[in-house]
């Protein structure tokens, strides 16, 4: 329940809200808007250029590291422009200015990734030697453990971009989010789809979960910002959020980025247990370590260290340099 008095504070004018400007990302903000005017709340969209967005024409991996499609938002955010910003949680860094805080986790959608093709029913019926195209060195990464044959190029563009230049023969086959294709409906207008399981091919942190931000209470004398806290507060899903935390909070162990060829995910098995699994290698999967756990809610902190510990032994910090070498060498 929301406090009365903070319902009337955010009501005297409407909420700003920050996003990209992308099909999926109005989508996504337009579905945390309705869910706010369900509650009363008069919500107004407003579309920001992220660097992400600007820069299309380079690998996600050679154009910046942290906030790529969330700095700009950011910056609106800490200038008084936007209320709060709505981003898929897998783009928000581990670390955000203090002045910021990630109030809210959304019920995650399907975290998978899934193969898209327009001639070939999945990854194992492809040719030798076929073009798959994926923003993601993660995916790249997993795509070469399953076929070392296959060539993973660079696909940049909002999903309708990536899936024409699938249509336009530039690529056998394309990997993309399932979250997205669910979200956008888009499922009936693809002639090949298939959903990776998730031991075989891990996804990102935060994959398939949105992730609400908004300026930090602590740091600020208006009541409003605190008014505001709370009502986002209200759209926070606690099963989603401590699956997503877990994962961001392996990632910040790691001290790896958006763009690290690292898979991890968690979740609940029942109301007690969770699975962990991850994955990391490097750029042409010729080293790649594997770790998975299971483990109860008071385990956690112990089982990431473990995991964290036994990739140290397994010369995981080898691997990511020579991943960051490889990269600066192109």
């Amino acid at each position: 329940m929301i406090a009365q008095r903070y319902k009337d504070e955010v009501s005297k004018k409407p909420l700003i809200l920050g996003t990209r400007s992308s099909l999926l990302a109005l989508w996504q903000a337009n579905h945390i808007k309705d869910k706010l005017e369900e509650s009363g709340f008069e919500v107004i969209i407003k579309k920001v250029k992220t660097k992400g967005d600007k820069i299309l024409d380079a690998p996600l991996s050679k154009i910046g590291g942290k906030g790529l499609f969330t700095k700009e938002l950011e910056n609106q955010l800490l200038s008084g422009e936007i209320d709060f910003a709505v981003h898929s949680l897998k783009d928000v860094p581990v670390t955000i200015d203090p002045h910021l805080m990630l109030v809210s986790i959304t019920q995650r959608e399907d975290p998978r990734d899934c193969f898209i093709s327009e001639k070939y029913s999945d990854i194992e019926s492809l040719p030798q030697n076929a073009k798959v195209g994926t923003t993601s060195l993660r995916r790249s990464m997993q795509i070469k453990r399953i076929r070392k044959d296959l060539e993973t190029l660079s696909l940049r563009g909002n999903v309708q971009t990536r899936l024409e230049k699938l249509r336009n023969g530039d690529f056998d086959a394309i990997i993309l989010a399932s979250a997205g294709l669910n979200r956008l409906d888009l499922k009936d207008d693809i002639a090949f789809i298939s959903h990776f399981q998730i031991s075989n091919f891990i996804p990102a942190m935060g994959q398939g979960a949105l992730g609400i931000e908004c300026r930090n209470p602590k740091y600020s004398s208006d009541f409003r910002d605190q008014a505001i806290m709370k009502v986002l507060e209200s759209l926070h899903d606690k099963k989603s959020a401590l699956c997503c935390n877990i994962e961001r909070a392996f990632i910040q162990l790691l001290n790896g980025g958006c763009q690290s060829p690292i898979g991890i995910h968690a979740s609940m098995l029942d109301s007690k247990e969770l699975h962990i699994q991850c994955v990391v290698g490097n750029l042409d999967a010729t080293k790649v370590l594997h770790e998975a756990r299971v483990c109860s809610k008071g385990e956690v902190e112990y089982v990431l260290q473990d995991i964290i510990n036994s990739l140290k032994k397994n010369n995981i910090d080898d691997i990511l340099k020579e991943v960051h070498e490889s990269l600066n060498n192109v």
